[in-house]
């Protein structure tokens, strides 16, 4: 008797394990990026919409920068995978399924059906583990001036560093209850230049950018997937991700 309870309940375990890791199903549009190894820091990126439980190709495919060492297992809507794990200033992007959160940028408003927040100077997001803000974006006028001391991600980066990288971007929910040290402020923004990898984010055109910001919509709790091809090629039918061909 014990031997049918414990295959009925590691079968539960492991149902549930597989559930975890599948796109949600109220999730209708994807932006995946596939890279070609864990430790590269460029991918390309394609766009999806589901259709009837059906994911179908949407226009949208180019080449982004993603972190300088390459990825790391994140932490966000798939279950914990053994493997290098994202953690604090490690130069990797985190590799998984995320949420999209709200666009962000220097502008008082772009054409996006995504929420979009203005930054302005006073505004950081924390990068600082110790701190009881981290991977959160506050304001100075808010929390004071100490709470952001040290940390390297001034919003408003015309500003305070001199490029307009934020100048568009998307918040990628990682690491959503904010775990101390691993990983914080992941966003798509704007690159430097194609091939210059980022400390941990997406970067791409300003084009795609803007291609993404009007495609994207709220209602369509949108998510992003980012997986070296090897993970992607294992997770696919796991994960319910779209057929690519290669």
């Amino acid at each position: 008797m014990h031997k049918y309870v414990w295959t009925f309940v590691l079968g539960f375990l492991l149902g549930a394990l597989h559930a975890v890791a599948k796109v949600p199903a109220n999730s209708t549009q994807m932006v995946l990026t596939i890279s070609d190894g864990w430790d590269l820091s460029t991918g390309q990126l394609y766009t999806f919409n589901r259709v009837d439980g059906r994911w179908q190709r949407h226009s949208i495919q180019a080449r982004v920068n993603i972190g300088r060492a390459g990825l790391g297992w994140g932490l966000g809507l798939h279950a914990p995978q053994e493997g290098v794990q994202k953690r604090e200033g490690d130069g990797r992007a985190p590799a998984g399924i995320f949420r999209l959160g709200d666009a962000f940028g220097y502008l008082s408003s772009v054409e996006t059906e995504l929420a979009y927040r203005p930054m302005h100077v006073n505004q950081y997001c924390i990068d600082m583990p110790a701190s009881p803000y981290y991977n959160q974006t506050v304001d100075v006028g808010e929390v004071g001036i100490e709470a952001v001391r040290g940390s390297s991600e001034g919003m408003r980066r015309d500003i305070h560093y001199g490029d307009n990288q934020y100048r568009k971007g998307i918040f990628i929910n990682h690491n959503p209850d904010n775990m101390a040290g691993a990983g914080s402020c992941i966003f798509m923004h704007l690159w430097k230049k194609d091939g210059a990898p980022t400390a941990g984010c997406t970067s791409l055109s300003e084009p795609v950018m803007d291609q993404l910001l009007s495609w994207l919509n709220r209602e369509a709790r949108p998510v992003y997937v980012v997986l070296p091809l090897s993970e992607y090629l294992r997770k696919r039918d796991l994960w319910s991700l779209p057929q690519l061909d290669y």
